[in-house]
């Protein structure tokens, strides 16, 4: 694509339409995968909820995941990450035992309390059908590069009901401080067609209430406050997710006991602390942004019960459990900063996400779809403070910082 302009109309023409039609071809795969998922996934939080003692099954089923990782997974056990080294050092195909291994993995992971997310799900499913696409009909490794970033837009589009904020996603992640636009037209395809198909298939996302609109000097300055909270927020999760990672791996080279272990430890917390915690504990996120306060523990101990989870090996993602840690912080700031809690929690939900992923221009675009075009200019302020201060970190380890 990057040839383009040196092409007459007719061939600009011709790869375009090339590009939407493989765009349309990852979008509908990454579609229904997410359709697939979120239904799944919406059964097995309800049964978790219905039959409280499925809790205690959780080691158990860290064993079986521990087990799968170390004898199954092969190269899949990258996830996103993997995704991420592909687009830019193309060398094998990715794994297509990635899409069934995380979506089974993930809920089973919800199905017993593990405190994980979603999107990382949703990637990896796209990222793996997408290539395998890719794979059938012969395409060079240049088209995979292009093609696996629009499969991250059509995921990240399809499973949050953003499609925008989906194909910019797609295209920011890929190196942290750039956008790639190489990949533009088939990622917004991807992103929008994913978006539609889920829509189609009959799964329902939830609506937000538009957020007020919220100007002036003493707000700007009290909003860009809040942002460096939310930046630290993302720096503490992204730093102990890394250290239960490096843990577990000096405790237990092999994989077989890391989330039996993670799995007692968050058995543990939620003797002392509840079950609100546990899944993508989206009551806490829709109590925040719904304009209720929270205390100002709560986004600290979903960093620890997800850090847990995510760095012991059990599969899921992180931005769910990074939504919720935000609006949660931006509900427990908004009363000391005299501001409404349902328009910080808004901005932190998705600000301390956009600073974990190095993503600030997608979150601010996916405030906007989610909390209305009044929220633009608080969501850019907040999603770029907490970006510069969260600095070179990033839950993707293998994503590339521009120099």
């Amino acid at each position: 694509m990057g040839v383009m302009a040196q092409l007459g109309p007719l061939s600009r023409t011709t790869v375009l339409v090339r590009w939407v039609m493989l765009g349309a071809l990852s979008g509908m795969l990454a579609g229904v995968a997410s359709f697939v998922f979120l239904e799944g996934l919406q059964r097995v939080t309800t049964l978790r909820v219905d039959h409280g003692w499925l809790i205690a099954c959780l080691p158990l089923a860290g064993l079986v995941i521990g087990l799968a990782n170390h004898r199954l997974a092969g190269r899949s056990s990258g996830g996103n990450s993997l995704l991420l080294e592909e687009i830019h050092s193309p060398t094998e195909w990715v794994p297509r035992r990635m899409a069934p291994m995380v979506l089974i993995g993930t809920w089973v992971t919800h199905l017993f309390g593990g405190s994980a997310g979603r999107e990382g799900t949703a990637l990896q499913m796209s990222g793996s059908l997408t290539d395998l696409a890719a794979r059938v009909l012969r395409l060079g490794k240049d088209d995979r590069s292009v093609m696996l970033g629009a499969a991250l837009s059509g995921g990240f589009g399809s499973v949050f009901g953003v499609p925008l904020a989906g194909a910019v996603f797609g295209l920011e992640v890929q190196t942290a401080g750039r956008v790639r636009y190489r990949a533009l037209v088939p990622a917004l395809t991807a992103s929008v067609v994913g978006d539609a198909v889920v829509k189609a298939l009959g799964h329902e996302h939830v609506l937000r209430a538009a957020l007020p609109a919220t100007t002036g000097i003493r707000s700007t300055v009290l909003i860009a406050t809040a942002g460096i909270a939310f930046g630290a927020a993302a720096v503490a999760f992204v730093e102990a997710t890394r250290a239960v990672r490096a843990r577990m791996a000096k405790w237990f080279p092999t994989p077989t006991w890391r989330p039996v272990v993670g799995s007692i430890g968050v058995l543990g917390l939620t003797l002392l602390f509840g079950t609100d915690y546990l899944g993508l504990s989206l009551p806490l996120l829709d109590a925040a942004v719904g304009g209720t306060a929270t205390d100002a523990w709560v986004w600290a101990l979903k960093i620890v019960f997800t850090a847990i989870t995510i760095g012991s090996g059990f599969p899921g993602g992180e931005v769910t459990p990074l939504f919720v840690i935000g609006a949660t912080l931006g509900a427990a700031l908004a009363g000391p900063l005299g501001l409404p809690v349902a328009v910080v929690a808004a901005i932190g939900m998705v600000a301390v996400f956009g600073a974990a992923a190095n993503t600030p221009l997608a979150c601010t675009i996916m405030g906007v779809e989610l909390f209305g075009s009044a929220a633009l200019v608080p969501m850019a302020i907040g999603c770029v403070v907490a970006y510069v201060v969260s600095g070179d970190r990033s839950i993707y380890e293998s994503q590339p910082r521009d120099a």
